[in-house]
């Protein structure tokens, strides 16, 4: 599960923001809902996502996160993704990335009737670099860009927050990735899954 982001003003993000400003696809999106530069990232809001044009080259656009269906769907199963109709042709050619300084889950803690209660929220990130490449898939809404991002089972050291977490890959993967003649499946198991966790204040 990943509900929240965060971006923080680093050296590593600042191009990727400015990237996105530059892109005539924000003049779509400024009566449409919240852009977001920097700081904690929510479902609806525009933030940056890399993915390659029209004409193969990797850029940074505007992507709103969320598909609209009858509800708001923000994540997607990476097992199922490729059978599921909702997400099929994106997962085979339409895939982005959301960059990140980290990712934020709360604790899920079992209580005495049996019911799941929530407890502190955690700050997770790679250890190796200063951004966390989060994986979705896009898709047009209306001429707005949107996305979801991919879920995976957790790395054994994060268990205990939660039964999912993002799907990310490592910096040397992202190219691949993005790329609509690349097999998704062949980049999951480079998929990064030991974590640097922290209780977030």
């Amino acid at each position: 599960m990943c509900c929240r982001f965060l971006m923080e003003e680093s050296p590593e993000m600042r191009p990727l923001i400015e990237a996105m400003n530059r892109s005539p696809l924000m003049a779509g999106f400024q009566e449409t809902g919240k852009i977001r530069t920097a700081g904690e990232v929510r479902p609806t809001e525009i933030s940056p996502a890399v993915a390659v044009s029209r004409l193969g080259k990797r850029m940074v656009f505007p992507m709103r996160w969320g598909f609209r269906e009858k509800s708001l769907l923000i994540n997607a199963r990476t097992e199922t993704a490729a059978q599921k109709p909702l997400f099929r042709e994106a997962w085979a050619r339409h895939r982005c990335l959301i960059p990140a300084s980290c990712y934020y889950e709360w604790e899920h803690l079992p209580g005495a009737d049996g019911r799941t209660k929530t407890g502190d929220r955690f700050r997770l990130q790679t250890p190796e670099t200063g951004i966390t490449w989060l994986c979705g898939l896009y898709r047009m809404e209306r001429g707005v860009p949107c996305y979801v991002i991919l879920t995976r089972d957790p790395g054994e050291e994060i268990r205990f927050l939660h039964d999912r977490m993002p799907l990310i890959l490592p910096e040397d993967c992202t190219d691949r990735w993005i790329r609509p003649e690349t097999r998704p499946e062949d980049l999951l198991g480079a998929a990064v899954t030991a974590l640097r966790f922290e209780r977030a204040v």
